[in-house]
């Protein structure tokens, strides 16, 4: 299996995995649990990705392996995780890097630019033409990290409280809140999740709710507001860092952005039109694992050819229709 690329996109919830020939043909696609080193450590991680490789049908080291993970942020961990996954004997060759880069290649042809992912949490990278990168730690309120969705359900947790008891203003958010969970009030949320009947988790399923109400309400309208300022004010970070550059492409990815809220995308089109981007953003649809592929295939010098059947074979394969939908 030596001409193979391994792609493996390990998020908190779920991995995907690919083996890619440099051809651009996919052998094998499957889906596992999670594999963040911050989640299962190190070994734990990489142990599921071998049940994975296993399950694919791998019988020998592939060319290269592609492993972009979540919970990989600094270079300590990257080596970290790259020394013992090329210790495991997968591969000849072996990247480690967050996931932010899958999202990023998948969204451009051209290898740089910048990436905001808003899933769970919220994450953001730029590479210029010249290689420099500019890059986030994400690791929540103690990096200064707002805006995934666990940040959007939990500000609609609070306005519906506040809304509730009178501290702030009335919002729909009140009713819809609660009801999600099958609870008739902001209060009855309040003490089901302090007494862990409802786990704090569970409180990203609200962003959605929160997208489909900022069309009426005020206060849902502004929480929006407030992501597309903070995911301009990443790119503008970003543009800073590895800039100058002239018009680079700006990718979304994450669940937030692949709802493509009407209110949300053009509050962000209009704050990176005020930061002198010139065309509207790339909002990434595609798997990570994509992502992942690509940046193998790059490694290879794979030909032209390769890149539009790897993404063809992927976005029509029965394999991926599955994985998507699990």
């Amino acid at each position: 299996m030596s001409g193979l690329v391994l792609a493996v996109d390990g998020g908190n919830a779920k991995t995907d995995l690919a083996l890619v020939a440099t051809d651009g043909r996919v052998h094998a696609l499957v889906r596992g649990p999670g594999s963040s080193p911050h989640e299962h450590g190190v070994d734990g991680a990489l142990d599921r990705i071998e049940a994975l490789l296993l399950e694919a049908g791998a019988d020998g080291p592939v060319a290269h392996a592609e492993l972009l993970l979540a919970g990989v942020d600094f270079p300590s961990e990257v080596e970290t995780v790259q020394a013992r996954a090329l210790a495991r004997g997968w591969a000849d060759r072996v990247e480690v890097a967050n996931d932010t880069f899958a999202v990023l290649r998948a969204g451009t042809d051209r290898g740089w630019g910048v990436a905001v992912v808003c899933g769970a949490g919220i994450n953001c990278l730029g590479i210029g033409p010249d290689g420099r990168q500019a890059r986030f730690p994400a690791l929540g309120p103690i990096t200064g990290d707002w805006g995934g969705g666990q940040d959007v359900g939990l500000a609609a947790v609070v306005a519906a409280a506040r809304s509730e008891d009178g501290r702030g203003p009335r919002t729909v958010l009140e009713q819809a809140v609660p009801r999600h969970f099958g609870l008739a009030s902001p209060l009855e949320l309040a003490e089901a999740v302090h007494a862990g009947a409802i786990s704090e988790r569970r409180l990203v399923e609200l962003a959605p709710i929160l997208l489909a109400e900022a069309s009426d309400d005020a206060v849902a309208a502004m929480i929006v507001d407030r992501l597309a300022v903070e995911v301009v004010t990443l790119v503008r970070v970003a543009l800073e860092r590895i800039g100058p550059v002239d018009d680079p492409d700006i990718v979304l990815g994450g669940g937030l952005m692949q709802a493509r809220d009407a209110r949300l995308l053009a509050g962000i089109e209009s704050g990176l039109g005020e930061l002198g981007v010139r065309h509207a953003p790339t909002v990434v649809d595609a798997p990570p694992v994509v992502g992942a592929a690509l940046r193998g295939l790059d490694t290879l010098g794979a030909a032209p050819q390769a890149y539009a059947r790897l993404r063809s074979e992927l976005a029509a394969d029965d394999r991926l229709m599955e994985v998507t939908r699990g």
